[in-house]
């Protein structure tokens, strides 16, 4: 009799478990991750970033400093600097471009769209994927529960409308992003990065992760990013978005 008595507990329990993991949605989950961040009225007042830090690469052996600007609605520029060269890489909301020293190019490039999409994303996604997912045009799927080095996190499946992929676990605690994996087709070939998220601080009345860490499915290699600056708001030009020597809208040129 106990033993039959400890089985109906026991999927009882598991039935509530599931029951309980059930009643979350993928809509009820994003609703979470933005109050998490500070809540839309914050996460809106957000016009523009400029973060500064470090990123470590080659298993920590090399360390860039890097500045990124973020502007509204779709611009984004980063320049990681090494013994005297900077890298630049921008996007104005419709083309990409780079500078690249390090390879021996010294004039500014303009990048395919497949070149352009990681860029494009971090512009249009720079406070998530979930935030204002429904204006973006993506579609949310919730998938339930998967491990996380040690974490049951909320698995959520990001669809973009050219059919791009990013996969967004949240911390069943605090619903702030702790992993996302991006995948893309890029030149014909899918490509999937993961990113681990970390160390959070409040700016301007918004959660940042800090501390971010990427690199290819499947590989140990992950690139370091620390953040150890980020200035809200900030006064942002957005010439700084368009390839040189670019007639900017709204310019006298």
């Amino acid at each position: 009799m106990r033993r039959v008595v400890a089985a109906i507990m026991t999927v009882t329990l598991l039935a509530s478990v599931s029951s309980t993991a059930s009643a979350l949605t993928a809509e009820e989950l994003a609703a979470k991750n933005v109050a998490a961040k500070g809540g839309m009225d914050q996460l809106r007042a957000l016009k523009s970033l400029r973060l500064s830090g470090k990123v470590l690469v080659n298993g920590d052996a090399i360390r860039l400093e890097f500045v990124e600007l973020i502007k509204t609605p779709q611009g984004v520029r980063v320049e990681a600097t090494l013994q005297g060269l900077t890298k630049v890489q921008a996007y104005d909301g419709t083309q990409a471009w780079q500078i690249d020293p390090f390879q021996g190019r010294k004039d500014p490039e303009k990048l395919s769209s497949d070149d352009a999409k990681g860029l494009a994303e971090d512009a249009a996604d720079f406070m998530g994927p979930l935030v204002d997912y429904a204006a973006k045009g993506y579609a949310l799927d919730y998938l339930g529960t998967e491990d996380i080095d040690g974490t049951e996190a909320h698995k959520l499946r990001v669809t973009r409308a050219n059919g791009d992929i990013s996969y967004v676990y949240l911390d069943p605690d605090y619903f702030l992003e702790i992993r996302t994996v991006n995948r893309r087709i890029e030149h014909g070939v899918p490509r999937e990065t993961v990113t681990d998220y970390g160390d959070y601080e409040k700016v301007a009345g918004t959660y940042l992760a800090f501390a971010q860490a990427s690199g290819p499915k499947g590989s140990t290699e992950r690139e370091k990013v620390q953040i150890e600056k980020a200035e809200a708001n900030a006064d942002v030009a957005d010439a700084v978005f368009h390839f040189p020597g670019a007639i900017v809208p709204g310019s006298s040129r």
